[in-house]
């Protein structure tokens, strides 16, 4: 077994312990394929990837959570607060409109904004269908250790173009076990990184198909995407800076 298939056995167990999606889709991966150690690309991508290097010390980066489902309300806005600079101590801090979110990630490197918005989307899946978190939680792990296709995209960011990479996968499509919830059983995950946006995270969206699996007009949508970046912070015994002029991010 590789360095690297430990250390994301060591992060998801840990994960998993403490109650928390991370990444054990690696461990149901190897364990389906013996004598295959590798993280898949799709991984990588998101869990492993050091998001927030390059971001310094008292950074705070700002994404807008929407959806669908409650059009009149406004969107909800996540902050992500980059403590260390390049995240090197691990201490990056997410809150909403609830306050602090504390997010166990096993020592994973990714930003934690993407456990964040994996988390919530869990826990509804949860409470609309009646069935196991463990279930929810496995069914995406698996979606992503199944080397899913990473498309180059251009989108735009800030009005200006943004080369991206893009993940989509359906957790539950032919899942015999999804027919407890058929109207779930195409619902479809986006993830849009960046390397040029802070946090490299652009968007992540959530898509359930309206009749006929329709993704035109969809059933229900949830998206978190990236809004704002509020540089050098000031430690609390210090007067606050104004937000600096960063890019919104397309949906």
């Amino acid at each position: 077994m590789t360095g690297a298939r430990r250390a994301l056995l060591r992060a998801a167990a840990a994960c998993l312990t403490m109650g928390t999606l991370c990444i054990a889709p690696a461990a149901s991966h190897a364990a389906d394929a013996p004598g295959t150690d590798s993280i898949t690309p799709a991984e990588r991508l998101i869990f492993t990837t050091d998001h927030l290097h390059g971001v310094a010390a008292q950074t705070e980066l700002d994404y807008a959570m929407v959806d669908s489902a409650q059009p009149s309300r406004n969107a909800d806005v996540v902050k992500v607060l980059v403590v260390s600079a390049d995240n090197v101590k691990g201490d990056a801090q997410v809150s909403d409109h609830s306050g602090s979110v504390p997010l166990p990630n096993g020592g994973l490197q990714c930003n934690p904004v993407i456990i964040y918005f994996l988390e919530r989307d869990i826990t509804e899946m949860q409470g609309l269908t009646g069935g196991q978190r463990r279930y929810f939680q496995q069914r995406l792990r698996l979606a992503l250790a199944a080397g899913p296709r990473i498309e180059s995209v251009t989108t735009e960011s800030g009005g200006k173009s943004v080369n991206a990479h893009r993940i989509v996968v359906q957790p539950y499509l032919n899942d015999p076990n999804a027919q407890r919830f058929p109207q779930y059983t195409a619902k479809r995950y986006t993830f849009l990184l960046a390397d040029d946006v802070p946090g490299q995270v652009l968007l992540i969206r959530t898509d359930v198909p309206g009749a006929n699996n329709d993704f035109t007009h969809p059933a229900h949508t949830e998206s978190l995407s990236f809004q704002s970046v509020l540089r050098k912070l000031p430690t609390p015994d210090k007067a606050p800076l104004k937000s600096s002029n960063a890019p919104r991010a397309s949906r």
